[in-house]
């Protein structure tokens, strides 16, 4: 995509700045909420978490990677009986599906072992850019954006994109922020789990809110008709 297609960040560079280092202090050293012990175990619990509370991710894990320890004992399961340990996640038919195909096309392609680069876990099953990318950002500590429905509603919120869709967001985010990416996402995801809240939020938790353009991104209720007595 070229410049001159890329929506201008609404922030100026001063307050880019202010925001950066007020996440960074506050969840210094952030990391995901799934429970994992090797990547094998991290990407499996991301594509699990897709449209999924990472505690409902948690609870299920356990079971799981006790039933299938590796990629090799996953690409040789049978998915009848992965469809039943994930029963209790959304979308558990095609996480399933998803799973064992991804354990045989790491076999196949990667000597069983996950890849480590954004072009080869994408050319795994079920797995796209945002899982990638948070994949590469936990285990590798690279320097990416992913885009999840937290960090999308905060940077929006925030007036820091302005973008329809979770990759041109990703692409305002990593223009505007430059470095420490892996950071700032984990701060978002965090920040937007527990304080901007898509319904309800604690505003009054909040260490951003003179940035903040909720208001204005919310539909605003009809005035109330006034009544006038005769």
């Amino acid at each position: 995509m070229s410049k001159a297609t890329i929506p201008k960040p609404r922030r100026t560079k001063s307050q880019i700045a202010e925001i950066k280092a007020r996440f960074l202090a506050h969840y210094p050293q952030a990391k995901t909420e799934l429970n994992y012990r090797n990547m094998y175990e991290l990407l499996v619990c991301v594509m699990l978490s897709a449209q999924c509370t990472d505690k409902r991710v948690n609870l299920v894990t356990p079971a799981f990677f006790a039933r299938y320890p590796s990629v090799q004992a996953l690409a040789q399961a049978d998915i009848a009986e992965i469809k039943d340990l994930i029963k209790s996640i959304s979308f558990f038919n095609n996480k399933a599906k998803h799973l064992h195909q991804m354990a045989q096309q790491v076999l196949e392609h990667f000597q069983g072992k996950i890849p480590t680069t954004q072009a080869e876990l994408k050319s795994l099953a079920g797995v796209g850019q945002k899982t990638a990318n948070v994949v590469l950002l936990e285990y590798c500590q690279a320097n990416v954006m992913a885009v999840d429905t937290h960090v999308f509603r905060v940077s929006h919120r925030l007036a820091l994109s302005n973008a329809k869709t979770p990759e041109k967001t990703e692409q305002d985010l990593q223009r505007v922020f430059v470095t420490e990416l892996s950071n700032l996402h984990q701060a978002f995801v965090l920040f937007g789990r527990y304080i901007c809240k898509a319904i309800k939020p604690q505003c009054s938790q909040c260490f951003v809110q003179e940035f903040c353009h909720k208001d204005k991104t919310r539909k605003k209720p009809k005035p109330k008709a006034k009544i006038t007595l005769q």
